[in-house]
């Protein structure tokens, strides 16, 4: 009898671009990161993910290219790292076309796009794949988009976060508040589609906001999508325990994310939530074989595929640090700045008087300070590591780092799953219904004590239109 076990959440992380978080993976010769343009790519992508029983796949995005590395984007562009980058809502129609049960969580940008529009696409995302779309909030973290639209430069980071309080009480009011569950009759005797009784107006007026509507969607199966959340800074925190459902962390050490648990936990229940409705994820990157020897000759060859200044053109843009002035061996200091604030903060302040160099960003191992989590081994050593993590951390589960695709994510489905569903550690069934009650088990919708409900549906009068 295996033993009883908290089922470990597992998602695919990508990216709409050639290679992600370790650039230049794509000339691996096994890899179809030169197919990143095509549905193709992400179709087999879905199947795989969900013969694994894969909770979803977590398409990460920015709106701008990764430009701080010697004042431009050239490199990240030479070096395929997350350039060229297409826009992920526009594949997972057909993503979920090929797939029942695989949940998408998409990043969208807060700060570029008014509310009104961005609930109506999430709502529509949230009927083409019959409740199962999640979006990942962010307010963006490189200049260059502010730039691309005309701004000088970004928003300080906590302005930020106090923008994005506000656009979710917007969004809130539109997906939870606008229109009533029955309002939509489909009466062809009648000839009524919806009851106009039953939909109502949307006004706001806020500090950064403005806004009369009524939402241009009915109700989708989650009405509000699976709301999912990456900033670690203490802003961050305070945000993701106020809105968010999934929390995603990355870290190479168990004190520092059981740390960030720990606190996420605590300021949930602070904002009236059940700690248990969210889950924490941390990525990590997999390498898997039979064996630890074939895992390990994996991982060298992988090892020699990777671009140095790609990577290090995407780790620039994150800390908001120009790493082509660094020498290969000098420390990184805490530079305080509006980029991502949680991934500088990581690499120095964070790491216990341990003076990081330039060379351990890019560092494709266990310990580096990018790297996140960094298994590499067997199904039964693998399986082993993540069951230690969720124990001892109490996280939730994992986000498997992109390395060649779709060959890297296939290995984990067919070696990684089996070993962990035998030792009660993974789910050998999906749940009905929505993303949502696939994840928490507790129905489609948000819960009636998420703060957002609540003040969305007290914001709203009953009137007529």
């Amino acid at each position: 009898m295996t033993e009883a076990r908290k089922k470990i959440i597992l998602n695919a992380f990508h990216m709409c671009t050639p290679s992600q978080q370790w650039a230049g993976t794509w000339k691996h010769p096994k890899d179809h990161g030169t197919d990143y343009n095509t549905l193709e790519y992400y179709v087999e992508l879905a199947q795989t993910a969900e013969r694994g029983l894969l909770d979803g796949i977590f398409f990460a995005d920015s709106i701008g290219l990764m430009d701080k590395y010697g004042g431009g984007p050239w490199e990240a562009i030479r070096a395929g790292g997350m350039a060229p980058m297409n826009d992920p809502t526009l594949v997972i129609p057909a993503m979920a076309m090929v797939t029942k049960n695989l949940g998408f969580g998409v990043t969208a940008n807060l700060t570029y796009e008014h509310p009104f529009i961005m609930a109506r696409r999430m709502s529509t995302l949230d009927h083409l794949t019959k409740g199962r779309i999640g979006w990942n909030i962010v307010a963006g973290f490189v200049d260059s988009g502010a730039r691309a639209i005309g701004n000088e430069k970004l928003r300080a980071h906590d302005e930020r976060y106090d923008m994005a309080d506000e656009y979710m009480e917007v969004v809130y009011k539109l997906w939870e508040a606008s229109w009533e569950d029955d309002a939509v009759k489909r009466d062809r005797a009648n000839a009524v589609f919806a009851d106009p009784r039953k939909v109502h107006r949307v006004d706001h007026a806020g500090e950064h906001f403005r806004m009369s509507a009524v939402h241009m969607c009915e109700p989708s199966m989650q009405r509000t999508p699976v709301l999912y959340q990456a900033g670690a800074s203490t802003r961050g925190r305070a945000f993701a325990a106020k809105h968010a459902e999934c929390v995603f962390l990355t870290s190479y050490s168990k004190e520092m994310v059981r740390n960030h648990v720990n606190d996420i936990r605590a300021r949930t229940i602070a904002n009236g939530r059940n700690p248990n409705d969210v889950a924490i994820i941390v990525g990590s990157t997999v390498i898997t074989a039979p064996t630890d020897r074939e895992a390990q000759e994996k991982h060298r060859e992988l090892r020699e595929y990777l671009d140095v200044r790609g990577s290090l053109s995407i780790f620039s843009a994150l800390a908001g640090i120009d790493f082509s002035k660094y020498d290969p061996d000098d420390p990184i200091e805490y530079i305080k700045n509006d980029a991502n604030q949680s991934f500088v903060e990581r690499i120095t302040i964070l790491s216990k008087g341990k003076k990081w160099s330039v060379r351990d960003l890019t560092a494709f191992q266990a310990g580096s300070p990018t790297a996140g989590i960094f298994l590499v081994g067997s199904p039964a050593t693998i399986a082993a590591q993540m069951i230690e993590w969720v124990e001892e951390t109490g996280i939730d589960g994992f986000n498997l780092v992109r390395t060649a695709e779709p060959v890297g994510l296939a290995a984990i489905v067919d070696l990684v799953v089996p070993e962990l569903q035998n030792r009660g550690a993974y789910k050998t069934a999906y749940r009905e219904g929505s993303l949502r009650n696939k994840l928490f088990g507790h129905g489609d919708r948000l819960s009636d004590a998420h703060p957002g409900v609540r003040a969305a549906r007290a914001s709203v009068k009953a009137t007529v239109e």
